[in-house]
């Protein structure tokens, strides 16, 4: 049965007033007031569809067919509406404002390794291409590891509580280290006695890691990072032990630094020197750069002369401002070595009259000090995202 013509008139005439609000429609907001109008809930066509039920039986499919018909009809309608307002916004915003598509965009923050990661990091791939590999320890150590296996006497300083963090026995249960032998370790050395004990000769390692001791000021943490090596072998020398450090220290710093040992002591190590280099920041002139006259030359400093007498003045030579890095004296002190003291041999059962071997040891603060010319050592752990991004 087909549909009378009053019927269809309806059907076309909600379906016409639909796409005249549609088509007057000028923006999004306006075309959602049309769809919910016409075909919302109570919508002029959804009403009509609602109204089905109502219809006799046979007048229901047609009457439908038309309903759904006009439904689709609308809603093309909106869907190309919708697009061609969307269009004409986007036209309107690239001929309103001058726009350079060819402009980069904003730059992506990115971050930087820390400059201790930096300078612990190249140190340890120096001495790796030297044949060292990196072994690590607890930084929780007993006494026995930390000083006397290292032959450091009972009465020795470093034992001081003004010196060395000790741990409260009670975190532990009773009885399983004795009162007092508890530490937080003050140097890498205790990796050494733990590798000595556990392998035999040949050994050449090197103990990167966090030590602490009892100090916090301009030039010291209370928590440090030191690089410590070892080699132990069948007639090892102190000449190796200077070569390794020469090259080592060149690689590091540059080719044109100087290196000068001079006589020291430490107890796990006979005979011992501290070693300096050239100062990097005046060129081992002893004077600020750009305050001496550029036609008169300076000397090198003498690696066989002490840089100053005790009492001497601060004074650069040849005049000139003082470098107040290395305070005039064109040396700067950054690692500690030695031979292997015999009886730290003994206490991990080598035989000091087979094997002999050298240790050397260094603050990787100081180290990233020097190289990025940093004048506080607080900075290096405040954190400051200011600071940090210039390296």
């Amino acid at each position: 049965m087909e549909l009378s013509g009053e019927q269809q008139a309806e059907i076309d005439a909600a379906r016409a007033a639909a796409l005249r609000a549609i088509d007057e429609a000028g923006d999004e907001q306006a075309l959602e007031a049309a769809r919910v109008e016409h075909l919302g809930k109570s919508g002029r066509i959804s009403l009509l569809r609602r109204n089905i039920g109502q219809l006799p039986p046979e007048q229901k499919k047609p009457f439908g067919e038309a309903v759904n018909a006009a439904i689709e009809s609308v809603e093309g309608a909106l869907t190309h509406r919708s697009e061609a307002l969307a269009a004409a916004k986007l036209e309107a915003e690239l001929s309103g404002s001058p726009l350079d598509v060819t402009l980069p965009g904003r730059p992506v923050r990115q971050g930087r390794r820390h400059p201790l990661s930096q300078t612990m990091e190249d140190l340890v791939s120096i001495l790796g291409r030297m044949g060292f590999s990196v072994a690590s320890g607890p930084e929780v150590e007993l006494d026995y590891y930390n000083f006397e296996a290292l032959n450091f006497p009972k009465n020795h300083p470093a034992r001081d509580m003004q010196d060395t963090f000790f741990v409260d026995d009670g975190v532990l249960p009773p009885g399983s280290v004795p009162p007092g032998e508890l530490l937080l370790r003050t140097h890498t050395s205790p990796v050494q006695v733990r590798t000595m004990l556990e392998k035999q000769p040949p050994i050449r390692i090197i103990a990167p890691g966090r030590v602490y001791r009892c100090d916090s000021d301009q030039t010291h943490s209370p928590m440090f990072h030191q690089i410590e090596g070892l080699y132990v072998a069948r007639g090892v020398t102190f000449a190796e032990l200077k070569g390794t450090l020469d090259e080592l220290v060149r690689t590091f710093f540059g080719r044109e630094v100087r290196t000068r040992f001079r006589p020291s002591f430490f107890p796990f190590t006979e005979p011992s020197a501290e070693v300096d280099i050239s100062c990097v920041i005046c060129g081992g002139t002893g004077r600020a750069r750009g305050t001496h006259d550029l036609h008169l030359a300076v000397p090198a400093p003498d690696p066989l002369r002490p840089s100053r007498s005790v009492g001497e003045p601060a004074v650069p030579p040849h005049g000139g401002d003082p470098c107040r890095v290395c305070k005039a004296t064109g040396w700067l002190e950054v690692l500690g070595a030695g031979m292997v003291h015999p009886k730290v041999f003994e206490s991990v059962g080598y035989d000091p009259r087979t094997v002999s071997g050298f240790a050397f040891g260094m603050g990787v603060e100081r180290i990233a000090m020097l190289r990025y010319g940093i004048d506080d050592l607080r900075l290096l752990f405040e954190n400051d995202v200011r600071f940090l991004a210039q390296f």
